[in-house]
């Protein structure tokens, strides 16, 4: 049979299959209404290709709408469906919110943060995010670290849309005093599920080590003197313009309850900010296959979890 006969027979079966829709359409629109025209149906036939499994789909339609369901449908992945899904219901989002956030593709940006985190590490998995968009901040150009604090506070609630659940804001300006010296944390946030204090600090530079030092001490002052009895020890966000993951990667940050990310204060356009993004995650798939060069010896035993688990379900 030639490539041409299937290709043809494929047509003549496509235009069928649409055909089917078309009359059971009617037939349905007779009987129910206008909900069923064609449009609706194939929507309907979509939606249960991509949810399949009636115990998931059961406790997701009780809290989300139909409209929801057409923002999720069009998503490929199964994995950031079921994250959009989740999230939309955890978070009782919108689905101007939901649209939102896939837009500006809230679940590859959580992939990049869990690339740091290794076995060893304090913080759990989907917690935060790389790179923070920081576009509803509506900062001008030339802006100081204070420009940027004071925004935070002034779009706090979009801030929060944009940190993550379970977030709430402390204090700014979190005064620690030790041996007679000031030191002052920028910004303190507590976690509501992770049961735990959430330092952030504000940076205008590129990544440096020497930021590490510093959250170390911001978190052991605060796992002494405020963490509660039924708290988990706090952890540390460091929030800059850019860092080199692989940096990141060899000071072994998470091992020591830190995150960093960038955080970009311009939404690029679209085609621009897909690129930067799956750039991103092509360069955390290439240490990912880097790292499985590497002689074992009691640094590289350090595997990061994450990438475990990425190996594994690539296999």
């Amino acid at each position: 049979m030639s490539i041409l006969t299937l290709y043809c027979l494929a047509k003549e079966r496509a235009a069928y299959g649409k055909q089917i829709v078309v009359t059971l359409a009617r037939q349905l629109e007779e009987q129910y209404g206008n909900s069923f025209e064609a449009q609706n149906l194939r929507r309907m036939i979509q939606f249960a290709k991509r949810f399949p499994d009636f115990e998931i789909v059961v406790p997701l339609a009780r809290q989300l709408s139909w409209s929801h369901f057409l923002i999720l449908i069009p998503i490929t992945s199964d994995e950031a469906l079921m994250y959009y899904a989740n999230d939309a219901m955890t978070r009782q989002l919108g689905r101007r919110e939901l649209r939102r956030q896939v837009m500006r593709r809230t679940y590859e940006r959580a992939e990049i943060a869990d690339a740091q985190l290794t076995k060893q590490s304090t913080i759990p998995q989907n917690v935060f995010k790389d790179p923070y968009l920081l576009d509803v901040l509506g900062l001008k150009d030339n802006f100081q670290e204070a420009d940027l604090e004071k925004a935070i506070l002034l779009e706090l609630e979009s801030f929060l849309l944009e940190f993550g659940h379970g977030f709430s804001f402390v204090c700014r300006q979190k005064r620690m005093i030790w041996d007679s010296d000031d030191y002052t944390l920028d910004l303190l946030f507590y976690h509501r599920i992770m049961k735990r204090l959430v330092a952030v600090e504000l940076k205008l530079e590129k990544f440096r080590p020497a930021f590490k030092a510093q959250m170390e001490f911001y978190l052991k002052w605060l796992n002494r003197y405020e963490r509660q009895p039924d708290e988990n020890e706090p952890v540390g966000l460091i929030l800059c313009p850019h860092a080199n993951r692989g940096t990141l990667e060899l000071l072994e940050m998470d091992k020591a309850g830190i995150a960093v990310a960038e955080f970009w204060t311009t939404m690029p356009p679209k085609e621009e900010f897909e690129r930067k993004i799956n750039t991103i995650m092509l360069e955390a798939k290439e240490r990912i296959e880097q790292r499985k060069s590497f002689p074992v010896s009691d640094i590289r035993k350090q595997i990061d979890f994450y990438y475990e688990q990425k190996a594994d379900d690539d296999e």
